[in-house]
C-alpha cells in the first residue's frame, strides 16, 4: 500500500479532483472543456520541460518566464514593425531563445556564476530589455513607435494558426506541439546516452567528468534547450493572443516550476522527469480550471494550488521515508 501511494499520489489526487469537479459542475467533463484545459497548460508544460532539463544537470533556470515573454514581444515586433513572415519570425525567435540559453550557460559554466544568480540576472535583464524598443507599449497593428512613426505590419495569418488552429477540428495545435516536445525530450532524457549523462552530471558532476563525460557541454546543452523551449512557448502565446502583451509572461515562471516540481512526485521517481512535468502541468491546469468553474475567488487559487502541491510532495516523500 505504501508503494502504491508513493508511486500514484499525484494520479490519485488528479483523479479525485476530476471526479469532484465533475460532480460539482457537470460541464467540467465536457470534451471541449478538457481540450481547453490542455490548451491552457500547453505553454506551461513546454516551459516546464525546459526547467526539467536544467534540473537534470543540477541547475535551475529562473529566466524561462522572461525568455518566453521576450519571445512574445520579439515575434510581434518582427511581424508588426519589421514586416517579416511566419517562417522567418519563428526561426529568429527560436534562435533568440537558444542564444539566451547559451548566454546563461556561459555565465554558469565559464564564469562560474551560481545558476540561480545567473538566470535571475538574465530574468531582470530581459524584463527591462523587452520594453525598450516600444517604450513600454504592447505591440499590435498600428503601433506608435518611440520616434513617432507608425508600424505598418500585421500578424501573418499562418503564424496565428500556431495558436488558434486545431487538428481534425478537435485537438488544439498547441496541444500537439506540447505532445511532440514531450515525446522528443522523453526519448532524449530517458532513452539515450546523452540523457543518462545529463542526470549523471546532476547527480555527481565530478564523477561524471572523471568517467569521461563532458559536463560543461552537457550543461550548455541543457540551458540551450531550456531557452529554445521558452522561446517556443512564447511563440505559442503570441500566436494565440495576436498581440505583444508586455505582461504576457507574468505567471509562466511559477506555473512551469510548479509543474516540474510536481513531476518529482509522479510515479515516485523523486527526480526531474519530462513525463512527470507534463502530468504536473495537467494537474495544475485541472485544478485551476475546476476552481474557476466553481467561481472560487481568484485570490484563493494560488493558496489552493500551493496546498495541493505541498500535499502531493509530502505524501510522496513522507511515504518513502516511512518505508525506509
Amino acid at each position: 500500500m505504501r508503494e502504491f501511494l508513493r508511486a500514484g499520489a499525484v494520479f490519485i489526487l488528479l483523479f479525485a479532483m476530476v471526479v469532484g469537479f465533475s460532480v460539482a459542475q457537470p460541464a467540467f467533463i465536457n470534451i471541449n472543456n478538457l481540450m481547453s484545459i490542455l490548451q491552457a497548460v500547453s505553454v506551461v508544460a513546454i516551459l516546464g520541460a525546459g526547467v526539467t532539463v536544467t534540473l537534470s544537470v543540477g541547475g535551475f533556470d529562473l529566466s524561462i518566464g522572461a525568455v518566453a515573454a521576450s519571445s512574445v514581444m520579439a515575434a510581434s515586433y518582427f511581424m508588426i514593425v519589421w514586416g517579416l513572415g511566419a517562417f522567418s519570425t519563428v526561426i529568429l525567435v527560436l534562435l533568440l531563445g537558444a542564444l539566451i540559453g547559451f548566454a546563461n550557460a556561459f555565465l554558469i559554466v565559464r564564469l562560474k556564476v551560481p545558476d540561480l544568480l545567473a538566470t535571475l540576472s538574465m530574468m531582470f535583464l530581459l524584463t527591462g530589455l523587452q520594453l525598450i524598443p516600444t517604450a513600454g507599449r504592447s505591440i499590435s497593428p498600428g503601433l506608435i513607435l518611440p520616434d513617432g512613426s507608425t508600424a505598418t505590419g500585421k500578424y501573418d495569418p499562418l503564424f496565428l494558426l500556431i495558436g488558434r488552429s486545431s487538428l481534425f477540428g478537435v485537438v488544439p495545435l498547441p496541444v500537439v506541439v506540447m505532445a511532440v516536445v514531450a515525446v522528443v525530450l522523453f526519448v532524449l532524457t530517458e532513452r539515450t546516452r546523452i540523457g543518462r549523462l545529463l542526470f549523471a552530471t546532476g547527480g555527481n558532476e565530478l564523477a561524471t567528468r572523471l568517467a569521461g563525460g563532458r559536463t560543461d557541454r552537457l550543461k550548455t546543452l541543457a540551458y540551450v534547450i531550456s531557452g529554445t523551449l521558452a522561446a517556443l512557448g512564447g511563440i505559442v502565446v503570441a500566436a494565440r493572443v495576436g498581440r505583444g502583451d508586455v505582461s504576457s509572461g507574468s505567471s509562466l515562471l511559477m506555473d512551469s516550476v510548479a509543474a516540474a516540481l510536481i513531476g518529482f512526485a509522479v510515479l515516485g521517481l523523486r527526480r526531474p522527469n519530462v513525463f512527470g512535468t507534463i502530468v504536473g502541468a495537467v494537474f495544475v491546469g485541472v485544478l485551476l480550471n475546476g476552481l474557476t468553474m466553481l467561481n472560487a475567488p481568484y485570490y484563493a487559487q494560488d493558496f489552493v494550488k500551493g496546498a495541493v502541491l505541498v500535499g502531493a510532495l509530502a505524501l510522496t516523500y513522507g511515504v518513502a521515508r516511512g518505508r525506509s
